[in-house]
This record gives C-alpha cells, sequence and structure tokens, in this order.
C-alpha cells in the first residue's frame, strides 16, 4: 500500500478549506491532511462546524485567533507566522496548500497575510514541503463570483457528486444559506499555482491585489 502524503492546509477562516481545496481533500485518499484556520478559535459557532467538516474530509486540523474584525488591521508578519506554526503537529511536509498573495476575490487582508506568512516560512525553511499549492482564483474586482484561472498550474473539474458533497459541506454543515455567497461561490473547477522553488516563492511574495 503506497504511503500517504502528510499534506498541510494553512487557511484564514474555517471554511476556505472546503471552499478553495474542499473537492481535491474529498478525493486525494493518499493524503493525511491536515489544517490550520488562523482565525475564530474563540468562535462559539465557527469553531465546532470547523471540527465537524474536518471529520467529513478526513483530515485533522486546529485553530488559532488572529484578529479577524470587520476593519482588518494589519499584522505584524510575526504574529500570523506564530499563529500558523502554533497549529500545527509538525514542520515537515509533503505539501503544503494556501491562499496566494492575491486572495481569492476582492478583497480579504487575511487571506494575504496568510499567503504571505507561508511563503516567508517556506523560504526560511522553517515549514518544509516539496512543494506549494496556492489557491488559483479571480472574481474581476468583484464583478463576478470567484472562479479557477485559466493560468493555474493545476485545474481539477470536480464531478458533479464530489461537487455536491463539498457544497453540503458549506450549507449544511458550515450552516451558509443557499443564498448566500458562500453557497453561491462554491466552485466546482479548483485551481491551484504551484511553487516548487526559492525563486518563485520570492517572486509570489511580490505580487499585490490592486
Amino acid at each position: 500500500m503506497a504511503a500517504r502524503e502528510q499534506v498541510a492546509v494553512l487557511v484564514a477562516h474555517p471554511d476556505d478549506e472546503t471552499l478553495w481545496a474542499g473537492g481535491t481533500l474529498l478525493t486525494e485518499r493518499l493524503w493525511s491532511p491536515f489544517v490550520c484556520s488562523a482565525c475564530r478559535a474563540s468562535d462559539a459557532d465557527r469553531a465546532p462546524k470547523f471540527q465537524r467538516v474536518l471529520k467529513r474530509l478526513g483530515a485533522q486540523g486546529a485553530m488559532a485567533d488572529l484578529d479577524d474584525s470587520p476593519e482588518q488591521p494589519r499584522l505584524a508578519d510575526e504574529l500570523v507566522e506564530q499563529a500558523l506554526l502554533s497549529c500545527l503537529p509538525s514542520r515537515q511536509f509533503d505539501r503544503i496548500l494556501s491562499h496566494s498573495p492575491l486572495g481569492e476575490y476582492t478583497r480579504h487582508q487575511r487571506h494575504e497575510d496568510v499567503a504571505r506568512a507561508v511563503l516567508r516560512l517556506w523560504l526560511r525553511g522553517t515549514l518544509s514541503a516539496t512543494e506549494l499549492w496556492l489557491f488559483a482564483y479571480d472574481d474581476h474586482a468583484g464583478s463576478r463570483l470567484p472562479r479557477a484561472l485559466a493560468s493555474a498550474d493545476i485545474t481539477r473539474e470536480l464531478s458533479l457528486e464530489v461537487w455536491e458533497h463539498k457544497r453540503r459541506l458549506i450549507t449544511q454543515d458550515y450552516g451558509f444559506a443557499e443564498a448566500s455567497w458562500e453557497a453561491r461561490a462554491t466552485p466546482r473547477t479548483e485551481g491551484f499555482f504551484r511553487v516548487t522553488t526559492a525563486q518563485g516563492a520570492a517572486a509570489w511574495l511580490e505580487q499585490r491585489r490592486n
């Protein structure tokens, strides 16, 4: 039997793992995923839902509690890095999935903060992985719901069965209404930018959403 790959999924919020990579997590049977949410550990509503979704995904996970107020104040780099590291049971993985510095839509500061923290930690060797997969979505400056980018290195069209399972995690387990942005946005095609070199990671650190 093939060895299971150790995969870290580092996201800003509970539900990001499902929205942007849920279909992949449901179908990659040889992955052993650990999901870290940087925010909402003290959220009495979202935290237990996150744990329930992890069981559905066959994943382990933990949460940190970074400021997630509507104002989205800029946080010190070290604070974001430490929040992520505090969640993780290890520093070595086969693969790490996370946000890209461009985010998935216009716009959420914490997504971008987490992305840059992951890239810095990987470049310094604090986190070890053969490759990074960065979520590759865009909403055309808010003019439409996010979609996987055609320029993504990896795109995965989910079967109807898997997509419906993913969507139930959003609507039934996380409890978002059918008419909510989250339910409407849940993408059937998942996209990732693949980063395997220090040069590539450094280039991504320079990226900024307009």
